[in-house]
This record gives C-alpha cells, structure tokens and sequence, in this order.
C-alpha cells in the first residue's frame, strides 16, 4: 500500500489517498507488460498492404522476344519481378496481426504498468470546475504548480469527460488527454510524467482492483 499526496489547483497539498493494487511478481513483472505493450501495438496495425504478384499484375501474356537469336537474356513475360512494372517477390499482403491474451493477464499487466510509474505519479483534485472556459494558459500554469514540465510528455488521467478540459488540453502537443477506463499499457509507458485526478485513481481502483 502506497499513500499518494493529492495537490489542489494551486498546487499545495490538499490530502492523501492511498493505492494498493495487485501487481505481477518481480520477477515476472517486466515479461507480462513487454507482452501486453506488443499485443496492443500489434492489434493497432490495420494489416491492409498489399503487393500484386507476377500473376496478379495487368498484361505478360505474351513472351517479349523469341528464345534465341537476338541476343539477349531469355524473357518469358514483361512481368517478371526483374522486370519494371513486374510483380512484386514475397510482398506484403493483408493479413492480421492482432494477438491474444488472457483477460486477467492484461489487467495484471495494466496495474503493474500503473503502479510501477509511481516515481512519475502526481494525483491532483478534480480541477473542471476551475476551468469555466477552455484555457489552455491556465491549464499549463497549473501544471507548473504541479511540478510538470510541459515540454516532457505528459499524461493526463480524468474521471469524466469535460469540454473544457478537452479543449484546453487538446492545443498542447505534448500532453495527452484520456478518461480512467480508457487506461492502457502504451501511454502508461510513453508518459514522462503521469497527471491523474483523485477521482479519475478511484475509478481505476474500481474498474482495474483485483480479480
């Protein structure tokens, strides 16, 4: 069990909140996340190139030139893969790259990614309502006073979705922007600095707890 300061708008501490999730042995840990991170990144290509084949490819129904006597490399059709305008050698075709895992297995990984980014962790209050119009000034300043470097890449972790916090956050390249129950290995990983709301861990709590 870890106990986590929650800092207010301003940046001072406003309590304290604890986080005790089930994660994966030391020993074991660095395997399962590696295996959940590759899953995703694989589930996420569309697997829609495509190369044609010699036999695939318009035309080279007729031999070029005849077999001998002119001197030249024999040819059977203008679209052989040596050729220019040829069928492509074991090109990519469509095909799909998504991997299975074990429902348990990913929300292990999931709180072994969360709980290992402790070091980086800031919990703040809920802070929508110090927004009462989209501000991205506002919203870097108060990222400052959380001790966040704006130009790092930061993840910001929130409850509910807010128009304005998603407006005011959407302008800063280096900050992303995700809901509790959209948590995942990937950006966990990514984030130099994790920004969560104290509602947004108690909904991971709820959602992610052990099985």
């Amino acid at each position: 069990m870890v106990n986590c300061i929650v800092k207010d708008w301003d940046g001072k501490e406003a309590g304290k909140t604890e986080l005790d999730l089930r994660v994966a042995r030391e020993e074991n840990a660095q395997h399962i996340v590696h295996r959940a991170l590759v899953r995703q990144l694989a589930n996420a290509r569309q697997g829609t190139v495509s190369t044609k084949t010699r036999s695939e490819v318009r035309g080279g129904g007729r031999k070029p030139w005849r077999q001998k006597g002119t001197g030249r490399a024999r040819a059977g059709s203008n679209r052989s893969p040596l050729w220019r305008g040829g069928g492509v050698i074991f090109g990519p075709k469509p095909r799909d790259y998504s991997q299975k895992m074990n429902r348990k297995e990913r929300r292990l990984a999931l709180r072994t990614a969360f709980q290992g980014r402790l070091d980086d962790l800031v919990v703040v209050e809920n802070f929508a309502s110090q927004l009462s119009q989209p501000k991205t000034k506002d919203l870097l300043a108060a990222l400052a006073r959380w001790d966040v470097d704006a130009n790092q890449k930061v993840l910001l972790i929130v409850a509910d979705q807010d128009e304005n916090v998603w407006l005011s956050a959407r302008n800063v390249q280096s900050l992303r922007l995700i809901l509790a129950t959209n948590l995942n290995v990937f950006d966990l990983l990514n984030a130099d600095k994790v920004v969560v709301t104290a509602d947004a861990l108690e909904k991971i709590k709820e959602v992610y707890g052990d099985d």
